[in-house]
C-alpha cells in the first residue's frame, strides 16, 4: 500500500486512482494494470480500517510482524486522484506520512510490529516510528542508510536474492514498436541469479560493525509474473537454501573469507535430494558425476 493495489478496484472502484490506464500504463505504474489507493480519501481510510480489523487478528497467532508495503509508488498516479490532483512531492509527502501513520497505528493496536519497504524511508523521507522495520531491496547502500537512521533492516538485494530474474521479458510490444531494439529480451533484473550468486551475497556488506545488530535478517523474493504452482518449486528450491545458510551462518567463514562453494556444493546437493524425496520438485545444482567425485569438476 498504497501502490500495487489495483485489484481493489474490482470491488471498490471508488477507492482506486489511475486504474488500468491505457495505452500508457507505464506512466502511472511499474507494471500493468496501473492503479493505486487514493491518498487523501476518508473512504480509503474506512476501507483499510475494516479490512485490517478483520485481517490482523488472523495474523497475530502466526507472526509478530505485519508488512504494510510502500514500494514502487508512482507519483503520476496522483495527478488522476481527485483527492490530491498533484504529483509534486511537497504535496504528496505529508499525505503519505499521514497514510502510513494511520496504518501503522492500527498494526500496533493489534500487537504487531509494522514493516515497510525501503522507499518509504529513503525515497519519501518519511519518519516511521522507532519500532518500524525497513525492508531493503535495491542496494547494499540502502541497508547501510537504513541502519544509519537507527531502524532495523531486512535485506534482500535484488541483484543477488531475487529468484524471478533471468526468465526474460514477459511483456509484449505494441504494433509499431521495433521489438528488435529490446533483443535479447532480458527482464529488468537479468541474468538469472544461480545459487552461487546467492551464496556469495553478504547481507552485512557496507554496514559498520556498530550497526550490524540492526540487520534482523533477510528474505529471498519470488514474484509471480512468470511463476505459478507448476514451476514454483524449481524456481525457489534449492536456491533459497543457499540464502538460508548465509542468513543462519553468515556470509563469511571463521577466517573472514567468503564461505567455500566447494564445501557448500555437496551439502546443497544433499539438501536438494531431501527436498525431492519429500515431493518438492527442486532443480539439480550440478550433474551427479560432479556431486559424487569431489573436486574433479572444479575449474
Amino acid at each position: 500500500m498504497p501502490g500495487h493495489t489495483s485489484s481493489i478496484w474490482f470491488s471498490h472502484p471508488e477507492l482506486i486512482a489511475a486504474f488500468n490506464v491505457q495505452p500508457n500504463w507505464g506512466t502511472y505504474a511499474a507494471e500493468p494494470p496501473s492503479g493505486t489507493l487514493k491518498l487523501n480519501s476518508s473512504a480509503v481510510y474506512d476501507f483499510l480500517n475494516t479490512l485490517l480489523n478483520d485481517l490482523l487478528p488472523r495474523v497475530s497467532p502466526y507472526s509478530s510482524y505485519f508488512h504494510t508495503g510502500g514500494d514502487e509508488v508512482n507519483l503520476n498516479a496522483y495527478n488522476l486522484d481527485e483527492t490530491v490532483g498533484s504529483n509534486k512531492t511537497a504535496v504528496l509527502q505529508p499525505l503519505m506520512q499521514k497514510f502510513v501513520d494511520r496504518n501503522h497505528n492500527q498494526v500496533r493496536a493489534a500487537g504487531l510490529t509494522p514493516i515497510v519497504w525501503e522507499e518509504m524511508l529513503l525515497v519519501w523521507n518519511l519518519t516511521p516510528g522507532e519500532d518500524v522495520v525497513v525492508q531493503t531491496w535495491q542496494s547494499d547502500a540502502a541497508v547501510a542508510a537504513t541502519v544509519a537512521s537507527g531502524h532495523k533492516a531486512l535485506v534482500g538485494n535484488y541483484n543477488y536474492w531475487y529468484l524471478d530474474c533471468g526468465h526474460g521479458q514477459w511483456l509484449d510490444f505494441t504494433p509499431g514498436v521495433s521489438s528488435r531494439e529490446f533483443y535479447p529480451y532480458n527482464d529488468y533484473c537479468s541474468p538469472r541469479h544461480n545459487w552461487r550468486v546467492m551464496y556469495a551475497y553478504d547481507p552485512l556488506e557496507g554496514v559498520p560493525a556498530n550497526g550490524t545488530h540492526l540487520v534482523l535478517g533477510g528474505e529471498v523474493h519470488m514474484w509471480s509474473e512468470q511463476t505459478d504452482p507448476v514451476n514454483l518449486d524449481r524456481n525457489v528450491w534449492p536456491r533459497a537454501s543457499a540464502a538460508g545458510e548465509v542468513l543462519w551462518s553468515g556470509a563469511k567463514d571463521a577466517s573472514g573469507q567468503n564461505r567455500s562453494q566447494i564445501t557448500a556444493s555437496p551439502r546443497l546437493s544433499e539438501m536438494r535430494e531431501r527436498l525431492v524425496a519429500r515431493g518438492v520438485m527442486a532443480e539439480p545444482i550440478q550433474m551427479p558425476f560432479c556431486t559424487m567425485n569431489g573436486t574433479q569438476c572444479a575449474l
